[in-house]
């Protein structure tokens, strides 16, 4: 029991080491007016393409209620538009309209280069091990090891 009670503080001192590094604390991810949970929406409507609300839901495990205030800031402020899914007209799918689109490409570049500056004073050796451990660690989470 006490080895498994330090395994779980050490798990837990990674998760807040990394979540201060990568400022995921912040109000407002990367400088942006948008917070972590937005954003990440944002992201999931580019990868989607059109994806349903109820989608996004299920793909983040993010609270119902949570993500429908989010999609309604975002059609408020032009990001996202709406389209009735063919089959169903009590579905909605969403896109990202061109403003939509200016916000993640702008958020997307600068997580590319919060990325780049936190590994370029790594060696390329030491970049690749980094990547491979993150790798190992997905894997050993989704019970692939």
């Amino acid at each position: 029991m006490k080895d498994k009670t330090k395994l779980i503080q050490d798990i837990r001192e990674f998760n807040r080491f990394y979540t201060r590094l990568i400022g995921l604390l912040d109000g407002h991810l990367l400088d942006s007016n948008y917070s972590l949970a937005e954003a990440r929406i944002l992201y999931e409507i580019y990868t989607g393409r059109q994806i349903s609300a109820s989608q996004i839901v299920s793909t983040l495990s993010m609270d119902k209620g949570y993500v429908s205030r989010i999609l309604k800031k975002f059609e408020k402020d032009g990001l996202i538009s709406k389209e009735n899914f063919s089959t169903d007209a009590r579905v909605s799918l969403l896109a990202l309209s061109e403003k939509g689109l200016k916000v993640f490409h702008t958020l997307n570049q600068a997580s590319n280069n919060q990325v780049d500056t936190l590994i370029t004073p790594l060696a390329i050796t030491k970049q690749k091990e980094l990547v491979m451990h993150m790798q190992e660690i997905m894997q050993i989470l989704n019970g692939q090891q």
